[in-house]
């Protein structure tokens, strides 16, 4: 089952992470991204102990913590700033490392660009996959620069609206949950130490993080609409959708101008089913499953698949076949991933829903980040 040379398929957290542990490993690694300019999108991430795990596998989490804010606490409050309850974050990456890092996602990807660069990975940036031929010995992958070769595996990492995906017969297609996410990067000021989140209000809810001395990670989770609708900028828009709440969040609106970048999309959810393959191309990270960041466990999926895949695909001591150890590999990643996807969509409901009778989005919070301390 010897896999010499492995074609990536996107450059985002997933697929660098895959082609650098790949790399790392002696595979010849190839990697196509559809972007010209190869960067992550500038608003916060947080980045939780098991994904910091997975990238110490592949050398980067010293520099992914310089970068950014480690912090242990979650702060639960009403919407006018009343703090009604703490969660201490677990370490889910060991004890050696932050339980929750806040980060800004360009930061993050600059880093895994550089390290897929020291590893040796051949990037092929404005490109992605034309077609394939699948063969007993070997998948042939011609690319949207005329280059063809023949790859011993090709990994598709191009997120939750895959080409790849579609490309090799798997029809899962994503789905809306009923809520849209704001997104920005404002001033951090004093107080803002750890993850903050706001229930109560007019909107779902709202949060902050800090991602650096001097920077802050604010979010608004909000019904689904077209917030450029009325014509208004979407400074104006933010401001008046976040108006009720108190706390830090007077002053957040009130650093927001018409220069600030502001993101909205409507947040969806994926699930394919085992396996995750078929023949010789694989698709993991958002390509395969994707979630409502609701438990900050979208970047720590990705690349927990992409180490995992990495060490299974070039374990030297089996004897199995390719088919059996990407059989292998969707089988022990599966019940992790749908317990996340599973509590991440049960916060959603009961955030669209607050009055559910029992519902406690804090003690599920807790629940799965304590389940998460166990090894992938």
């Amino acid at each position: 089952m010897a896999v010499r040379k492995v074609l990536v398929v996107g450059g985002g957290i997933t697929g660098s992470v895959t082609a650098i542990a790949l790399a790392q490993r002696n595979v010849q690694v190839d990697l196509v991204e559809i972007a010209n300019r190869w960067h992550g999108v500038g608003h916060g991430i947080t980045v939780q102990g098991n994904a910091l795990r997975a990238l110490q596998t592949i050398g980067v989490a010293g520099d992914v913590m310089r970068d950014g804010v480690g912090f242990d606490t979650i702060r639960i409050c009403d919407a006018d700033g009343t703090l009604v309850n703490v969660v201490s974050t677990p370490a889910m990456g060991g004890p050696d490392l932050p339980p929750s890092l806040g980060t800004l996602r360009s930061d993050l990807q600059e880093t895994l660009v550089k390290a897929v660069h020291d590893a040796g990975v051949n990037v092929m940036l404005g490109t992605t996959i034309a077609s394939l031929v699948d063969h007993e010995t070997g998948v042939v992958a011609t690319l949207t620069n005329g280059y063809e070769a023949t790859y011993d595996l090709i990994v598709a990492c191009d997120g939750i609206r895959s080409q790849t995906r579609t490309m090799i017969g798997i029809d899962t297609s994503p789905q809306r949950v009923g809520m849209g996410i704001w997104r920005l990067v404002t001033d951090r000021r004093p107080g803002m130490d750890c993850a903050e989140l706001s229930y109560g209000g007019p909107r779902y809810k709202a949060g902050f993080a800090p991602i650096s001395a001097e920077k802050c990670y604010a979010y608004l989770l909000d019904e689904v609409f077209d917030p450029d609708a009325s014509g208004r900028s979407r400074a104006e828009v933010f401001r008046e959708r976040a108006e009720a709440y108190g706390g830090q969040w007077p002053a957040i609106r009130d650093g927001i101008t018409d220069d600030t970048v502001i993101d909205y999309r409507v947040i969806e959810s994926l699930l394919v089913e085992c396996p995750w393959h078929r023949g010789r191309v694989i698709v993991i990270g958002d390509a395969a499953h994707a979630c409502p960041p609701l438990i900050a466990q979208g970047a720590a999926m990705c690349t927990e698949d992409a180490v995992i895949l990495a060490e299974m695909i070039t374990d030297r001591d089996t004897d199995a076949d390719l088919d059996a150890v990407l059989t292998a590999f969707a089988t022990r990643r599966a019940p992790r991933i749908e317990m996340v996807v599973r509590n991440s969509m049960q916060l959603v409901d009961w955030e669209i829903h607050p009055d559910t009778p029992g519902a406690d989005p804090a003690a599920l919070m807790a629940e799965s980040m304590a389940t998460l301390q166990e090894p992938a």
